[in-house]
């Protein structure tokens, strides 16, 4: 079981329990921090830190995630970098006495997001698949290309799996999605070995 504190900079940390599977029903974690004006590069860092994250804002400088043993040490480990950009911070275990089904649906809406923008991208790579085919380029460096491509989304999916903790509603067609790039690029795949094989 993994442990969770609410911490400043200052102060020692109280110890709170935590699960160590997936959060429970109004558990998150709350980071709220402030960080010099300048140079401005040092906020950017912080938001794309959190971003990367899939945290929330709840407002400026707030930033909500659901409470896990991943998310508390990466939290934890940011908590500290804002201390040593000379910022302060301060890490809460919460729960939402009202309003928690907002933040869920906000959580929920972010995935969402980012699950739709890889379903944007299937539907490039289903495009570009399409023209070879239409170009009849059934050649090993564009299999290749397009091996590399449908890699990189199966990457990025993980990525925002990983912190869909509580299972989003468009994570089934995404999934979906990449199952038919993956289906029409073996298609292609078996079209460039036949290729090879008349070519001989």
């Amino acid at each position: 079981m993994a442990r969770l504190s609410v911490e400043d900079e200052e102060s020692e940390p109280t110890p709170v329990e935590l699960t160590a599977g997936g959060p429970g029903p109004g558990e998150w974690l709350v980071l709220v921090y402030r960080i010099p004006s300048e140079p401005t590069r040092l906020r950017a860092t912080a938001w794309r830190r959190l971003k990367g994250l899939g945290a929330v804002y709840l407002q400026n400088s707030v930033a909500a995630l659901p409470a896990t043993a991943q998310t508390e040490r990466a939290l934890r480990k940011l908590r500290h970098d804002i201390v040593e950009m000379s910022g302060t911070a301060l890490l809460l275990s919460a729960s939402a006495m009202v309003g928690e089904a907002d933040l869920m649906a906000t959580y929920q809406a972010a995935r969402d997001d980012e699950y739709e923008e890889i379903i944007d991208r299937c539907q490039d790579f289903l495009a570009q698949v399409a023209k070879e085919h239409v170009a009849r380029h059934f050649t090993f460096a564009e299999l290749e290309e397009n091996e590399v491509d449908l890699v990189k989304l199966l990457r990025w999916f993980e990525k925002i799996r990983e912190r869909d903790v509580f299972g989003a509603p468009t994570r089934a067609a995404t999934e979906a999605a990449l199952a038919e790039c993956a289906k029409v690029l073996e298609d292609y795949a078996s079209r460039v070995y036949q290729e090879e094989s008349e070519g001989q």
